[in-house]
């Protein structure tokens, strides 16, 4: 190693250019045998002086967390997605899975989305599991995630790979680490597979096209296609069909899967919004290139599209279509205006839909039960015990934990489930949320109402009726970098140990601790609280069904605020009214909290 390279590299430290941690992780990338493949890059940085570039990439070593890995995209770097990181995550399972095994078979189910170097990456990963002595089963074309998962459990595979960052940015890419339930990584074996990745030194990869050739690698796209579409559409039910659809895949993934599920459920209208249309890992048509059916900006276009040809309703998927978003007119009068609904909205009326569609075929018992995240709204809940069956809410965020239920509770008697950030799952066939069934389920719900005269706006309205009025906002706080993670930090621990005595104009009267498990009332002590345990605090405040929780994102650098309020359906009067209070109500809630989260 040339040392004028380190020399500068100190320099910039010193200078403030560098933090003290770029600075170890360059001098390994730079002294360590492993990383001599990529010396070159590293010492045409540090000559040109990119002292930016080379932060953002080496400040910390990117965290293989308990789903996989996800960040930017970038050549060189630890704290960045590149062949090394994805090459490490890729080893680092095969050894966990191996030092598991029992000497038998082994196998693992790979697929990738749309996004850059997504293919490139699952290859490399498929080259790192055949070194390893694994039958790969690799779906040759950019498919869903719920494939992914639905091929783990398919082929009896004991992992699975998925190349996506999901509804991220064009500069990031992940991977989404499987276990062989066909769910992402739960204890224990999510720490398994951390301590191994995090301590990988040699990458063994074989060339691609090799395993392919000596049966390493079997390419399945075809049969898993076909028996993926029979395995979701299974989860309809009968009724109307009469339905135009106008549906986006966001530049995804998802017309692969949505569309040929639609259609063996007989929807035969179906239009795919042209702008979208095409594969694109830039998201060129969506407004900041952010394609997640969570923001209604990314619907304005399609709604004007909507107006002119006379859908019925819209239907949205982010990039790997694990999740959906849904607009619908507010009426059915001529020109009426469109409104998108909220993951809370879509879920409460999939909850009431199943469970009706259920009952009526003699097929919901009391052993019956939904799922969801302790940040999805309780509506579902009260849904749930008009129709007799169990929630299971006390939950983090995270979809591997409700797929985790699944096993836990028995697949027979899982009815539904879903988390407020628009992910759902009918069905015994995957371990994770869907948006092609949850497609399916609110095309068939939207048909069963139009039939009726009726609109999905009208029968949410329906729904506050009987179970109360609920309304739900969420906030997100974007800090990224070392400052930021600092700023997270800091966050967090403002709201652990002083937490605001009031909020929105009410009153804290209990806050909860999911890391320390302790809920205290407002000017009382700690006492223990039983839940899970993760980074989130939550503060009741003094207004029933009113509460906050806080969270850092497990995803993306970012604090998100998860705002819930209700009014109990004995104390409904005028339907509009009251959604306009709880609304004003959200609004006051979101500026003290912003005003918080800068001071």
């Amino acid at each position: 190693m040339d040392d004028s390279l380190m020399s500068g590299v100190w320099a910039a430290v010193a200078g403030g250019k560098l933090n003290e941690s770029s600075g170890e992780n360059i001098r390994r990338w730079l002294t360590d045998p492993v990383y001599a493949p990529y010396v070159p890059q590293v010492a045409e940085h540090i000559r040109q002086q990119k002292w930016r570039e080379l932060d953002d990439a080496f400040w910390t070593v990117i965290p293989f967390g308990t789903g996989g890995r996800r960040g930017a995209m970038y050549p060189i770097g630890t704290n960045a997605i590149n062949d090394r990181t994805i090459g490490e995550s890729a080893q680092g399972l095969a050894d966990y899975v191996k030092s598991l095994s029992a000497g038998g078979p082994l196998s693992c189910a790979i697929a990738y989305d749309t996004r850059h170097r997504s293919e490139h990456f699952a290859r490399l990963c498929a080259g790192v599991m055949a070194a390893a002595g694994f039958t790969v089963y690799f779906l040759n074309g950019h498919r869903s995630t719920p494939a992914l998962s639905f091929t783990v459990r398919y082929k009896h595979c004991s992992c699975g790979i998925m190349v996506t960052a999901s509804h991220n940015p064009p500069s990031d890419n992940a991977v989404k680490v499987y276990w062989s339930t066909g769910g992402q990584l739960l204890p224990p074996h999510d720490k398994g597979v951390i301590d191994r990745v995090m301590n990988v030194r040699e990458i063994s990869v074989r060339p691609f096209s090799e395993a392919v050739v000596d049966g390493g690698v079997i390419l399945c796209q075809e049969e898993i296609d076909e028996a993926f579409t029979s395995a979701v559409a299974r989860q309809g039910f009968r009724g109307p069909r009469t339905l135009k659809i106008l549906y986006s895949p966001l530049h995804g993934v998802g017309a692969t899967a949505v569309i040929p599920v639609l259609s063996a459920d007989g929807f035969e209208d179906v239009e795919i919004f042209g702008p979208h249309a095409e594969p694109d890992g830039d998201f060129p048509n969506v407004p900041g290139h952010v394609a997640n059916p969570e923001n209604p900006a990314v619907f304005d276009a399609i709604i004007e599209e909507a107006q002119e040809t006379g859908a019925d309703v819209i239907l949205a998927t982010d990039p790997d279509c694990d999740r959906i978003g849904c607009a619908a007119p507010v009426t059915r009068q001529k020109n009426a205006p469109w409104r998108t609904l909220t993951g809370n909205q879509i879920g409460a009326l999939l909850a009431e839909y199943v469970l009706d569609s259920r009952k009526r075929a003699g097929r919901l018992s009391p052993d019956h039960y939904l799922v969801k995240t302790l940040v999805t709204t309780e509506m579902i809940r009260r849904i749930g015990d008009a129709y007799g069956v169990a929630t299971y809410g006390d939950y983090m965020v995270g979809f591997k934990y409700i797929g985790g239920a699944i096993d836990q509770f028995g697949p027979d008697k899982f009815v539904l489930g879903l988390e407020e950030s628009h992910g759902y799952l009918v069905g015994d066939y995957s371990r994770d949320k869907d948006g092609a069934v949850a497609a399916m389920l609110v095309a068939e719900l939207a048909a069963k109402l139009e039939s009726q005269g009726q609109t999905l706006h009208a029968k949410l309205d329906s729904l506050f009726w009987q179970y109360g009025a609920h309304a739900e906002h969420t906030m997100s706080i974007t800090a990224p970098g070392a400052e930021g993670m600092q700023r997270i930090r800091s966050l967090m621990t403002r709201f652990r140990q002083h937490p605001p005595r009031e909020v929105g104009g009410m009153k804290v009267v209990q806050i909860r601790d999911y890391l320390e498990l302790t809920r205290t009332s407002a000017g009382g002590d700690p006492a223990p609280l039983t839940g899970p345990q993760g980074d989130m605090v939550m503060l009741d405040l003094e207004a029933a069904g009113t509460y906050i929780a806080v969270r850092p994102s497990g995803t993306e650098p970012k604090v998100k605020f998860y705002m819930f309020t209700y009014e109990p359906p004995e104390m409904l009067a005028d339907l509009d009214e009251t959604k306009q209070a709880l609304g004003q109500r959200l609004q006051s809630i979101q500026q003290d909290l912003s005003a918080l989260a800068e001071a």
